[in-house]
């Protein structure tokens, strides 16, 4: 019931018709759903490739470290994006970029060749998670708007 209705103890008489959206307004289009599989996809492939990267692949010292931890963040928005919360994808975008920085600063000073390839993969998988959130953020709004502007029917 909305907020007017419920202050007021107005109720909706039984018999009035339940205002819907058209089935095709529920149903996002095609590509705002490959930006939020885009999204998921390279935060989960970040999420691996934190915790693989300092506990087996090429750790800062033998037997892993517990720079591992640094996945636990990218944990935090995985819900709200499986949830398609637009402020999570927001905020995301933003928190990507310390993950990036520690990517380009690996790469160019880490000693090893396999923990530099690790970072431009952690670069390239960032830039798809910017990607992917600006994106889809920009998409919805304009789906939303269009959806705003059709006529009533």
């Amino acid at each position: 019931m909305p907020f007017a209705l419920r202050r007021t103890g107005c109720q909706r008489p039984a018999d009035a018709p339940v205002p819907t959206l058209p089935v095709t307004a529920a149903l996002p289009p095609a590509h705002v759903a490959a930006t939020r599989r885009l999204a998921v996809g390279c935060l989960l492939g970040l999420v691996v490739l934190c915790l693989a990267w300092e506990l087996w692949l090429a750790p800062l010292r033998p037997g892993g470290s517990w720079l591992a931890l640094k996945a636990l963040p990218l944990a935090v928005p995985l819900a709200g994006l499986l949830k398609n919360r637009m402020y999570t994808y927001r905020w995301v975008s933003l928190l990507v970029w310390l993950y990036f920085t520690e990517g380009v600063v690996r790469a160019w000073s880490d000693a090893t060749a396999a923990g530099r390839l690790l970072a431009w993969v952690e670069i390239l998988l960032c830039l798809g998670l910017f990607v992917a959130c600006a994106l889809h953020v920009r998409l919805r709004l304009r789906a939303g708007r269009a959806l705003n502007e059709r006529p009533a029917s």
